[in-house]
């Protein structure tokens, strides 16, 4: 899928999700937000400008988040976003509130939605993670010109001695013989790291 897929998916599918930003004395602090509208590269949420989050917020511009749906861990998915946040201030308030109209029992009058704002991350990196498949699935992906991280593992084919020792101890069995060769297939791993642990030759290497 496309970055602008996961963002849909996040605002349709999910729509709450548990956020985290950073206080003055450099802790973490996670709240529940709302994702209420997005576009091809971007998220919008509200908060109002009285609450910690808000300056939280606004002092660093940094935020990350994680969104989940599923009966339970084992049909669960996940969508996590790292990222840049901006304030746009409250012209965006009316769509919101049209596209979210739960929105207007918890403020209900114009007066009291004065003391609303509007953020948008406009610039971020993700991950999509599927436990309900076999073998699991994970996705990166990136928006507004952010530079795409890599994780996981990949084997050095140049110091892979072809032993096979990798390939029963992945939980997910996504290590395969290519050439002689182990081959990490990136969209089914774990990233739980048993591969390099038992890798006599030391061939498989952190991204």
């Amino acid at each position: 899928m496309n970055a602008d897929r996961y963002l849909q998916y996040i605002v349709h599918e999910i729509h709450s999700t548990i956020v985290a930003t950073v206080d003055a004395e450099g802790w973490p602090v996670t709240c529940a937000i709302d994702m209420m509208d997005c576009d091809e590269d971007s998220l919008y949420f509200r908060t109002a400008r009285g609450k910690s989050f808000y300056d939280r917020l606004t002092a660093s511009g940094r935020i990350a988040l994680t969104a989940m749906k599923g009966e339970d861990t084992m049909r669960s998915v996940a969508v996590s976003i790292r990222g840049e946040a901006r304030e746009i201030g409250p012209d965006k308030l009316p769509d919101l509130f049209e596209k979210n109209p739960y929105m207007k029992t918890i403020y209900p009058t114009e007066v009291s939605r004065q003391a609303l704002t509007v953020f948008q991350i406009f610039k971020g990196t993700g991950e999509w993670f599927d436990l309900s498949k076999k073998p699991i699935e994970r996705a990166s992906f990136s928006f507004g010109g952010a530079r795409q991280h890599q994780e996981g593992f990949r084997v050095r084919t140049d110091s892979c001695i072809g032993c096979g020792r990798c390939i029963p101890v992945c939980p997910q069995r996504c290590i395969k013989k290519i050439n002689g060769k182990a081959c990490i297939e990136a969209e089914n791993c774990l990233h739980c790291g048993r591969c390099r642990e038992i890798c006599p030759a030391g061939a498989i290497e952190k991204l």
